[in-house]
């Protein structure tokens, strides 16, 4: 009850307050994680923003969020900046995000410019993306992922690296030390001078990650000396067979060109080994399974981009290679471990991409933009083959062309109203999609306090994934590709004095309507299968909030907070008298989130509270309160603090983060643990030697 009533206070607060919504979160970006406040801006009118924003809803995050510690993922930075749903199957498993009541699969995820979902599943994983290998990200709702690319029914995800860093040599060494004997580490070398801008960062992060829970699945019998039951309780258990060694490098090289040109490279490599923990469930002893995921992932882009006053243009062609492994093992008896499982797949992808902007006058904007995708997919599992005449079938071997091509034209006739017309046109394999139209308005209702109410209109596709049409058994490659419809409507506005505060904030209602939405579902033969069954509406509102005060000499305030109702039906027709799905929310699908965080700086220290809300989700369509039906709501805090230390040869930054404060016992996932409460510990160092040398000449 209590936290109900707390929860109602937290929702009035962002309700009262649309006062506080709005981007997310706007900061310094100095050289040190821990040397960043909040800046109190000068509000500008709205009537010289961007023309490639209108309309648009967008949220941002910044360096101050993104590099708040290094053992967070980019699915800890969603979870408790944003309103959209982030699904996390354990501590270092498998995190999706989903917008707008829709699933991990209509969310489409770009790297700077480049798809990287999964094109077999049709997802990403956020858990394998560090925060700090990511300069800028954005979250773009609805129907303004269609400016970007096709296919985000829900939205999309922005992932930018970018080219700036300090002049001369630099350096950046961050130590983590956290709870279940986890290590983190990060490095960076920078070197920039007026042509070259070179970084190379490398992370490497460890842990058995056998942290204690309350298993809510089993119980245990308290007996008398009589033998009779008096009594039960459940037991804690530690989570078994969940630990992980992640590295990751960066290498980053950037040359300015004579003439307003740049060449870049970006590359990524990432090597992970993941144990899968077991279920609570699960009654076996941890040594008699073996549960691994390996992947080693390589991504590359080279880039050239050329500015001109009037016009840009650009182009990137780029290489994409996954090698992925799950092996499952069981104890057969003495000793002896029999592989049940052995999938590998190979994912090879080919991209280039082609863009330009044009601005004739200052009232008009046209892009274009055309992107390539050669997909190249071999998945087996060497346990199973199947007879396909005299031909011995063993998982698939396919591949796939997406093409993908739009143009924009922008316009304002006056500074207080502006308008935006996109088409996009897209071909998977031999398919193509019909025309996706989008439009876009917005307009200022006042000049004080930059009132703006904006709208948005249109349709978008999504082809199955290659999974869905070839997986064997069950795969259906007579699958048509899902489509919606949506539109929305939003109001903004943003207040502030220079120095003192700064107000801004949003609220938008939108509404969804997707049609021939796939979903797996069990076959007489024994395995699933997908089909286009389920006709779904997801509607809703989202909010979102910052404040910015400066109340006293060297003493900020950052206040951000976030907040969703989203209702998605499925509105289809009964698959059999005995469907209880139609009229009902979607599993895993919450009705309610919210997040909100805070922020106190004073000299060289630094507060940080954050907090997370989901509501119930169902785990079946049918939406029953039984054991297994439904998870409880729940509330998840998280607080730090930190200090700035400065010394001749070096800058040091200190940083106590505890998670889980009120030891939540919480799922995120039917069955999956999730960790209480446990503690982190961060040294950051910033040599000067470089800086001292240059000053000595």
């Amino acid at each position: 009850m209590r936290r109900n009533i707390l929860l109602v206070q937290f929702v009035g607060v962002l309700l009262l307050l649309p006062s506080i919504m709005s981007g997310q979160q706007h900061s310094s970006d100095n050289k040190n994680w821990a040397e960043k406040g909040v800046v109190i801006r000068e509000v500008e009118i709205l009537g010289k923003r961007p023309m490639k924003d209108i309309g648009v809803q967008q949220t941002r995050f910044d360096s101050l969020v993104l590099k708040e510690n290094i053992a967070l993922s980019m699915a800890d930075i969603l979870t408790f900046n944003s309103s959209i749903f982030v699904k996390s199957y354990g501590r270092a498993t498998l995190s999706t995000v989903a917008f707008r009541g829709t699933s991990a699969s209509h969310t489409q995820v770009t790297w700077n410019g480049m798809k990287i979902s999964n094109p077999m599943l049709g997802m990403t994983d956020f858990s394998t993306i560090p925060s700090y290998f990511v300069d800028n990200a954005s979250l773009l709702h609805g129907t303004s992922s269609v400016n970007e690319t096709g296919g985000g029914l829900g939205g999309l995800v922005k992932l930018n690296t970018t080219p700036e860093v300090g002049d001369g040599f630099n350096a950046q060494y961050v130590q983590g030390i956290g709870s279940f004997s986890t290590f983190d580490e990060f490095a960076r070398i920078t070197y920039g001078s007026e042509r070259w801008h070179v970084s190379t960062r490398v992370m490497y992060s460890s842990s058995p990650n056998d942290y204690k829970y309350t298993n809510h699945d089993k119980k245990i019998n308290i007996y008398d000396d009589d033998h009779n039951i008096i009594g039960q309780y459940y037991p804690e258990e530690r989570n078994r067979s969940g630990s992980f060694k992640d590295f990751h490098l960066l290498q980053e090289v950037y040359y300015n060109t004579p003439g307003s040109g740049r060449f870049g490279f970006n590359a990524w490599y990432i090597n992970s080994n993941r144990e899968l923990p077991m279920l609570t469930t699960d009654y076996g002893e941890e040594t008699s399974f073996e549960n691994r995921q390996r992947e080693q992932t390589f991504r590359s882009i080279l880039s050239w981009d050329y500015n001109r006053e009037k016009w840009k243009t650009g182009v990137k062609g780029g290489y994409i290679h996954t090698w992925m492994a799950y092996d499952y093992k069981r104890d057969v008896g003495n000793g002896i471990m029999a592989s049940m499982t052995r999938s590998r797949s190979k994912i090879n992808t080919f991209y280039g991409q082609a863009d330009g902007e044009f601005t004739p006058t200052r009232r008009w904007y046209f892009t274009a933009n055309v992107s390539l995708y050669q997909h190249l997919v071999k998945s087996e599992d060497k346990n199973i083959i199947m007879q396909d005449g005299d031909k011995a079938v063993v998982g698939y071997d396919k591949g796939r062309v997406e093409l993908s091509s739009s143009l924009s034209a922008k316009w304002q006739p006056i500074d207080r109203i502006g308008m935006s017309v996109v088409l996009r046109e897209e071909m998977f394999g031999s398919k193509w999609t019909p025309l996706i139209p989008a439009f876009f308005i917005d307009g200022i209702l006042s000049p004080k306090g930059n009132i703006m109410l904006k709208a948005s209109i249109s349709r978008n596709y999504r082809f199955p994934t290659l999974n869905d049409l070839y997986f064997l058994p069950g795969g259906n490659p007579e699958l048509k590709s899902e489509h919606g419809f949506t539109y929305d409507v939003g109001m903004s506005f943003d207040v502030g004095k220079k120095d003192v505060y700064a107000l801004d904030g949003s609220l938008t209602w939108f509404d969804s309507y997707i049609d021939d939405w796939i979903i797996w579902l069990p076959t007489t033969k024994g395995f699933f299968s997908p089909r286009n069954v389920k006709k779904v509406h997801a509607y809703g509102l989202e909010a979102k909030a910052n404040l910015g005060l400066q109340f006293a000499k060297e003493w900020l305030l950052d206040l951000n907070g976030s907040f969703s109702w989203t209702p998605s039906i499925n509105e289809g027709e009964k698959m059999s008298p005995a469907d209880q799905s139609v009229g009902k929310q979607l599993p895993y699908v919450p009705r309610y989130s919210a997040s909100l965080t805070g922020r106190l700086s004073w000299n060289n220290w630094a507060f940080q509270y954050k907090w997370c809300y989901y509501s119930e989700r169902f785990t079946m369509s049918s939406n029953d309160y039984t054991l297994t039906g439904h998870l409880p709501e729940y509330f998840m805090s998280n607080v730090s603090l930190e200090k700035n230390l400065f010394f001749k040869p070096a800058d040091l930054q200190l940083k106590l983060t505890v998670n889980n404060l009120f030891n939540e016992d919480y799922l995120s996932v039917l069955s999956r643990p999730m960790p209480g409460i446990n503690f982190e510990f961060f040294i950051g160092i910033t040599p000067k030697f470089w800086k001292n040398k240059g000053n000595n000449r």
